[in-house]
Order: C-alpha cells, then sequence, then structure tokens
C-alpha cells in the first residue's frame, strides 16, 4: 500500500478555521450589543409604567398602600427603623413603628428582655418558633383613650425571611384595621369616578404591556 503524502498547509489550514470563527462570533456579538444600544432598545417600561416618570401620570392609580412608610436612621441605640402613618383616617398619625436596635447579639437580647420584664411585667404571649431561632415576646394594652396597644420584641440571627437582629415593634392593632378599612373604601369610590370601559381594558392581558420595552 503506498504511504499518503504529508499535506502540512491544509492541517495548518484546517487549525486556522475554529479561531477564525470564534473571534468572529465575538466580533459580531459586540457589535450586536453596541447597535442594541445604540438604538436605545434598553427597556425601560413596562405594564404601562416607565422608570423616571411621574407617578402622578397615571390617574388611574388610586394610592400606594394604605400605611406610609418612612424610614429612620441612627437614633437613640437603633441602627434603622420604619415609621409608619396613616393616609384615610388618620392622616399623617403615627399608627405602627418597628425599630431595630444597633446591638444584634443575642445577650443585648436577654438584657432588653430583662427591662421589658422590669417595665411591663411578664409577657403575654410568645410568638416565635418552636425551633429557637426566632425569638418573640408580646405584650397588650390598653391606654387610658381605650386604644389597644401591641408591643413586640423580638431576636432573630439565622431566619432570612425575618428580620434579622433585635427588634421592637409598637403599634395601634385596631386604629391600624380601621386604617385599613377606610383606605379600601376610598380605594372603591375612587374606582366608581373612573371610567368603567378604560377600567375593563387596564384589565385586559396586553403582551404589547407584558413584555418590558
Amino acid at each position: 500500500m503506498p504511504l499518503q503524502k504529508y499535506q502540512p498547509y491544509k492541517q495548518h489550514k484546517s487549525r486556522l478555521i475554529v479561531p477564525i470563527s470564534l473571534l468572529a462570533m465575538v466580533v459580531i456579538s459586540a457589535l450586536s450589543v453596541t447597535a442594541l444600544n445604540a438604538n436605545d432598545q434598553v427597556p425601560h417600561e413596562v405594564g404601562g409604567f416607565s422608570l423616571g416618570s411621574d407617578i402622578n401620570e397615571y390617574p388611574e392609580v388610586v394610592a400606594s398602600n394604605f400605611l406610609q412608610e418612612t424610614v429612620v436612621t441612627d437614633r437613640y441605640g437603633f441602627r434603622k427603623g420604619i415609621i409608619s402613618t396613616g393616609v384615610c383616617k388618620y392622616p399623617d398619625k403615627i399608627l405602627k413603628m418597628r425599630l431595630k436596635y444597633e446591638d444584634s447579639d443575642k445577650k443585648f437580647f436577654q438584657k432588653l428582655l430583662k427591662e421589658y420584664k422590669k417595665k411591663y411585667g411578664a409577657p403575654h404571649e410568645w410568638k416565635g418558633d418552636s425551633f429557637g431561632i426566632v425569638h418573640i415576646w408580646k405584650w397588650h394594652f390598653t391606654d387610658s383613650e381605650n386604644r389597644k396597644v401591641s408591643l413586640s420584641l423580638q431576636h432573630n440571627l439565622k431566619n432570612i425571611n425575618e428580620n434579622i437582629g433585635n427588634l421592637v415593634k409598637l403599634s395601634y392593632p385596631e386604629l391600624v384595621e380601621e386604617e385599613r378599612a377606610c383606605f379600601n373604601q376610598m380605594c372603591e369610590e375612587k374606582k366608581k369616578d373612573q371610567d368603567v370601559k378604560k377600567r375593563e381594558e387596564l384589565k385586559q392581558p396586553d403582551w404589547d404591556y407584558m413584555i418590558p420595552k
């Protein structure tokens, strides 16, 4: 059988095909991304809402929530807090507070619990889990104006579904529910003032609005 002739040029040429192809693909991809940005095809809108627009441009939106939240930081041993105020029956009145202590250690939680008990007596309710990961002690009161007051002290460093650290919550639970009811009624009344046909149109799924653009 005759020996096959060695062809160095063809072997060399075939080895160059793969890297050249890869290089071409990279260049094409880069040009595509550049063209995409240049053509302003970056998404800014979905569901009929646009990034950077004023919320007041959408009259069909009734309100955001039945409580308005204000974030506070670095106050008297607290790292962060959320102050919730009414928007309907009790406008601008503080109805609920959640404050996170600067010290998140469990030993500090025990110290807090001791001070709470000294001032308010034994807790009325345990709301923590059975595994001892989330600790929540609650107290219930009625003030001089016959308003229910709820107080809770919480510790958690493991459950990411709960607030991490040491946290105190103080609220008017009944007033919060009254605020919710007032807000829901206000929303229904505003819906009645809106065009019925327009409301029905907004309910219909529309691919033009469901895909960001």
